[in-house]
């Protein structure tokens, strides 16, 4: 692929797919929710080469969910966020070739791409690589498939933790989506609160 072409890569969950509301509707409470924030992160990092499906049943297990198979299985319905369509669908017409760089599984990335109705050129799932965020091995799976230039590349997310703390280490161009006013360091390229201003945003920070 060529170097000029510009690369917009994208996490999924709570950057695109509404994550919380999902987690949240299955789980039935706040608590549960938090609780499953903590954990995530511990299950995966005991077995990075755990699929997601069995890293969700796992944490649901954890926390006496009745049925902890029953979570992995409500993912595919998650909803995008209401801005989502019309951001990436704008960022296409200006040019922008768009992936996922996701911590979950090749079903259900797929399921929720064809949700959120606009296509993506890659998409790059950890079963498949063995490797969690905020490990480095999705960026370089996609800068080895794409050969897609640093300078030509910004990678958006709404995780600090799994996704902006390692892009900005490995020196890439970062969007924070940060739709819960958090705080953190370090500090992303730049900063939004939802999607609808992604298509000015990208423009500016990697003009055509």
């Amino acid at each position: 692929m060529s170097k000029t072409e510009r690369w917009a890569t994208f996490d999924c969950y709570g950057t695109l797919i509404d994550w919380n509301g999902g987690l949240r509707s299955a789980l039935g409470s706040d608590e549960l929710l938090d609780r499953y924030h903590e954990l995530e992160p511990r299950v995966q990092a005991e077995d990075p080469t755990s699929s997601y499906r069995e890293v969700m049943t796992e944490v649901a297990r954890r926390l006496d969910v009745d049925d902890p198979v029953a979570l992995a299985r409500s993912l595919p319905a998650w909803q995008p966020f209401p801005e989502v369509h019309a951001a990436l669908d704008e960022a296409r017409a200006q040019g922008w070739k768009l992936a996922i760089l996701s911590n979950t599984d090749r079903d259900f990335i797929d399921a929720s791409m064809q949700t959120i109705g606009v296509p993506f050129e890659l998409s790059i799932v950890a079963s498949e690589i063995g490797s969690y965020k905020p490990g480095r091995a999705h960026w370089d799976r996609f800068f080895l498939q794409t050969g897609a230039a640093t300078d030509q590349h910004v990678h958006v997310a709404q995780s600090h933790f799994h996704d902006i703390v390692p892009a900005r280490s490995l020196g890439l161009t970062t969007v924070w989506v940060n739709r819960y006013g958090e705080r953190a360091e370090p500090a992303p390229t730049r900063e939004l609160q939802d999607l609808s201003r992604l298509p000015e945003t990208l423009d500016e920070l990697v003009p055509a």
